[in-house]
């Protein structure tokens, strides 16, 4: 039977989405090592509302290959251009801010990168290994780009064994050319089972809510990753960056996002994270047990 969607009309933020400035000696800590090193963290330039939190755990995200992005999707913050070249130095320093703050667990992501014949999969591949050799004790997840398919691309982050690969799908099959523009619903999900059967020991995809998608095809999209041998799956309230991104049609209760974690529980993802405030990292290093 089907359960009623409880939505609020998206004319203000509902007291479910208002989050406590974060505190901690461990966020002071890491927000200092951040500002007096210029750190680039995801965490930051993003204002994540579970920052403080994440930190205060030992699990930070960081984004390689510039600030500015090839695609132009509708949900995301990121500024779209023509992107900087390639700083072949980077790994080296994401794995050295990696051992300055001391990170357990280290989610690395990046903007697409659609004007580069490797997709900058070398550089992935180059960061991920730098970073092993810098903090041999730190467990990471990439937070990757679709490569637009490219199976050579892609057998560069599986050759360097990452703990979780993670790519997201962010919105429901109708709504993709919409929200994510240049971006393929079905291709995203190839890649996905791709990296499954390229022996990648855990993989995760994630979904944004509140853009005008119905409970059939959320939970059409949960199946969709199952189909794929995705293990987990994070889905969260979908926020405006600013007012010319996508506006939000609804926010989703708690209840709701409850009801959801439930339903992906009984489809076998081990591990589900539903909440209004939950993010792709969100709880990172939980999803390598």
């Amino acid at each position: 039977m089907q359960t009623e969607i409880k939505i609020k009309k998206a004319s203000g933020k509902p007291k479910w989405l208002r989050v406590k400035l974060p505190t901690g000696k461990k966020y002071a800590e890491l927000r200092g090592l951040v500002d007096k090193y210029k750190l680039n963290t995801i965490c930051t330039s993003g204002s994540c509302p579970n920052m403080g939190e994440c930190w205060g755990e030992g699990t930070a995200t960081f984004m390689i290959l510039g600030n500015i992005c090839t695609r132009s999707c509708g949900f995301c913050g990121v500024k779209t251009g023509r992107p900087e070249t390639v700083d072949w130095n980077e790994p080296e320093k994401v794995a050295r801010s990696i051992k300055l703050m001391n990170i357990k667990h280290a989610v690395i992501t990046s903007v697409d990168r659609d004007d580069l014949k490797d997709g900058g999969s070398i550089i992935w591949g180059e960061t991920i290994n730098a970073i092993r050799r810098m903090n041999p004790n730190t467990t990471l997840e990439t937070l990757i780009p679709d490569f637009k398919g490219n199976l050579r691309n892609l057998d560069r982050i599986v050759e360097v064994h990452p703990e979780v690969v993670s790519h997201n799908v962010e919105t429901v099959r109708r709504l993709t050319r919409e929200v994510r523009i240049q971006a393929k619903y079905d291709q995203s999900l190839e890649v996905l089972l791709y990296l499954k059967q390229k022996g990648v020991r855990r993989t995760k995809s994630g979904i944004m809510l509140g853009l005008g998608e119905t409970e059939e095809e959320v939970v059409e999209t949960l199946l969709d990753l199952r189909k794929a041998e995705v293990d987990v799956v994070t889905i969260g309230q979908y926020l405006q960056p600013t007012k010319k991104h996508l506006g939000v049609k609804q926010f989703i209760s708690p209840e709701q996002f409850e009801h959801y974690e439930a339903i992906g529980k009984d489809f076998g993802f081990r591990h589900v994270e539903s909440g209004p405030l939950v993010r792709s990292s969100y709880k990172a290093h939980k999803h390598i047990d």
